[in-house]
């Protein structure tokens, strides 16, 4: 099926960085967006200074997207794009991991769980799950706590669900580089629109646009 005229999209983490900045470029494009936030205040000004929708997620609690996804009825993008930074070890007793995998793995997972029935009816969906070289085998699996080991586990998700999810829905990660956010610091060298570029060009792929791929400005890097 052909891409609707204006898509609706939700994107998750999006009252600032990255997030932000590709919530105001699908906005750009013609898309429907709702930007998803753990903080309510700061989702209600971010939506509102993009004139965009919002809603109340923070994917540490399954029953906030549970509802928000309830509501929503479905979406035809979905922009898996919150993520958590630590950086105690692995091993130490206040490890990160299994709130790492939460965030940026199990609930990207029931997102798209709770999307499907919608992809299904409407025969066109888009998944786009925000990665990071730390998360590449290729690279040496870097970065602090347990954040590359949760981006390696979301790029073999994104690996695997082609073979799973319906025809005309495609799945791609995308690294966005070292972007100036709160999470990447002042001192890195790319905008928060340069590094959102990637994620719109993969969120509204042509019908002939590759899936399970793991990109970065727009071409493909290693696992």
């Amino acid at each position: 099926m052909t891409r609707p005229l204006h898509p609706t999209a939700l994107v998750t983490g999006a009252n600032r960085g990255i997030g932000r900045a590709i919530a105001a470029g699908l906005i750009a494009k013609g898309c429907r967006v709702t930007i998803g936030a753990r903080d309510r205040a700061l989702g209600q000004a971010a939506a509102a200074e993009l004139g965009c929708d919002w809603v109340h997620l923070d994917l540490e609690e399954p029953d906030s997207y549970f509802a928000a996804m309830t509501r929503a009825g479905g979406v035809d993008i979905l922009v898996n794009n919150a993520g958590v930074l630590g950086h105690a070890s692995l091993l130490a007793p206040d490890s990160d991991f299994d709130r790492a995998m939460q965030v940026m793995v199990n609930a990207p997972l029931d997102l798209i769980r709770l999307n499907l029935p919608h992809w299904r009816d409407s025969g066109w969906g888009r998944i786009v799950n925000l990665s990071s070289d730390w998360g590449s085998f290729a690279a040496g699996l870097g970065g602090p706590g347990a954040y590359g080991v949760a981006k390696a586990s979301l790029n073999a998700l994104t690996k695997a669900l082609p073979r799973d999810l319906p025809k005309g829905v495609k799945v791609n990660a995308m690294c966005p580089g070292w972007v100036a956010t709160r999470m990447g610091g002042a001192s890195a060298p790319r905008s928060p629109e340069e590094g959102a570029a990637t994620a719109l060009w993969l969120a509204l792929l042509p019908e002939d646009g590759p899936t399970g791929g793991f990109f970065r400005d727009r071409r493909p890097i290693d696992w």
